[in-house]
C-alpha cells in the first residue's frame, strides 16, 4: 500500500459515520478511497446505508488533515499498517463481517501460524487460574501455538508472560493507540514483547484506552484466534463479552471449571452450563477438540531410543503395550488414575513420542 492509497483509507476512517462495516460497502462499491471523496452525491447515494448526513459528512475537508497527521505519526514511529485486504491481515480476522479495515502494529508479528489461540479472563487471577494458565501454555509449547491476549492486568499478562518464557509468540491486542501504554505498569513487558511478537491495534495515536473501546478491542482478540480460552471469570466481565463474540464468529470456545462457590469461576462454569463452551482441563483437551496434530510441528520432541517415564507414566505404556489402543476412561479405571490427571500425563507422553492419540478419545503406544 502507498502512502497516498494509506492517506486517503485513513481520511475515509476519520469521516463521521463511516465506520468498519460502512466502509467495507463504500469499497467495495468504489474500488479505493480516493474514488470514494471524487464520486458525485448521486452516485454515493446509491450504496445501500448512506442517507443525507453521511453525504454531508464525506465531504468535510477536515478529515485530510486529520489523516496528514496520523500518517506522519505512522512514519515516524515506524508502524505497520495493515488494510483487511492485504496479505500480512490476520487471516480468520478477515473473514469477520465487522473486522477493522485498518489495523497498526508495532513488534515483530507473523500471522502465518495456523494455531492461534486467545487466552482471557479476570483481571483478579487467582492461584488456581495463574498455575492452571502457566501449566497450559508449556504442555502447548511444543506445538509453536500464537497467544493472543489484551495486554491487561490478571489473565491476559500471566498468558503474555507465560508465551514468552516458552518462546511462543504473542500478541498484546490494544483498545487505545500505539503512543502509549495502558496499563503503564506493563510498560516494562513492551521490548520483550516486541522481540517475539507484539502489539495490534486500530485505535489512532490520539485515542485513550476508554471503556467502550475494551468492548470493540474483543473482537479482535476473539476474531483472529482459532479458539478462545476463558481462564477465570466473575458471572459478568469482558472476559464473557469475547468468549459471545468468538461464539457469533464460529471460533471454538473453552473454559475452565471451577467451584460452584468461587467467584471467579462463576462466568466460566456457566459458559459451560449454557453449552457456550468446551470444558478444558487440560492441554490435552484443547488438542482433541481443535484436532491439532502433535507429528506437524518440528519443535515436537521426537520419540528416543531411551525415555524416560514417570511411574504413572510406565504403568499407561505398559497397560497400551499389552492391550493395543484403549479408550481415555478405560485407561483411567485400568490404571488408577483420576481422568484429570490422566490426560496431562497423557499430553507429556505424546510430546514423549511415546504414545499417539486416535479419533474417538482412543490412545495406543508407539
Amino acid at each position: 500500500m502507498t502512502d497516498q492509497e494509506l492517506f486517503n483509507l485513513l481520511a475515509l476512517l476519520k469521516v463521521d459515520g463511516v465506520g468498519d462495516i460502512m466502509g467495507k460497502k463504500l469499497l467495495n462499491s468504489f474500488g479505493d478511497a480516493s474514488a470514494i471523496f471524487k464520486a458525485k452525491n448521486s452516485q454515493l447515494a446509491g450504496v445501500d446505508g448512506i442517507g443525507s448526513v453521511l453525504l454531508k459528512n464525506l465531504k468535510d475537508k477536515s478529515v485530510f488533515e486529520k489523516a496528514d497527521k496520523e500518517l506522519s505519526f505512522i512514519k515516524k514511529n515506524n508502524i505497520e499498517v495493515s488494510f483487511f485486504q492485504d496479505e500480512n491481515y490476520p487471516e480468520r480476522l478477515k473473514h469477520c463481517f465487522d473486522a477493522p479495515i485498518l489495523i497498526f502494529t508495532a513488534g515483530n508479528l507473523n500471522f502465518k501460524n495456523k494455531k492461534i489461540i486467545s487466552i482471557v479472563g479476570t483481571r483478579q487471577i487467582t492461584s488456581y487460574g495463574t498455575d492452571f494458565c502457566k501449566n497450559l501454555i508449556e504442555d502447548l509449547a511444543p506445538l509453536d501455538p500464537v497467544i493472543v491476549s489484551g495486554f491487561a492486568y490478571g489473565v491476559d499478562i500471566v498468558a503474555h508472560q507465560a508465551a514468552m518464557d516458552f518462546n511462543l509468540q504473542t500478541v498484546g491486542v490494544l483498545a487505545h493507540g500505539l503512543n502509549q501504554i495502558y496499563p503503564r505498569t506493563h510498560k516494562k513487558y513492551m521490548a520483550r514483547m516486541e522481540e517475539n511478537g507484539g502489539f495490534i491495534t486500530e485505535f489512532w495515536s490520539d485515542s485513550n484506552p476508554d471503556k467502550e473501546k475494551f468492548v470493540r478491542r474483543n473482537r479482535i482478540v476473539a476474531g483472529m484466534a482459532e479458539a478462545t480460552i476463558v481462564i477465570e471469570s466473575a458471572d459478568k466481565g469482558g472476559s464473557l463479552i469475547t468468549a459471545n463474540m468468538a461464539n457469533d464468529y464460529n471460533r471454538d470456545v473453552f473454559a475452565v471449571p471451577g467451584r460452584v462457590t468461587d467467584k471467579y469461576s462463576q462466568g466460566c462454569n456457566n459458559l459451560i452450563k449454557t453449552q457456550k463452551a468446551n470444558v478444558l482441563t487440560s492441554a490435552a483437551d484443547l488438542i482433541y477438540m481443535l484436532n491439532w496434530d502433535i507429528k506437524e510441528n518440528p519443535k515436537t520432541i521426537q520419540k528416543q531410543l531411551f525415555v524416560e517415564l514417570g511411574t504413572e507414566e510406565q504403568k499407561i505404556y505398559d497397560f497400551l503395550q499389552k492391550n493395543g489402543k484403549e479408550l481415555l476412561d478405560i485407561i483411567a479405571i485400568e490404571c488408577d488414575i483420576p481422568i484429570f490427571k490422566l490426560s496431562g500425563i497423557l499430553i507429556g507422553m505424546e510430546l514423549k513420542g511415546v504414545i499417539r492419540p486416535l479419533p474417538g478419545k482412543l490412545f495406543e503406544s508407539i
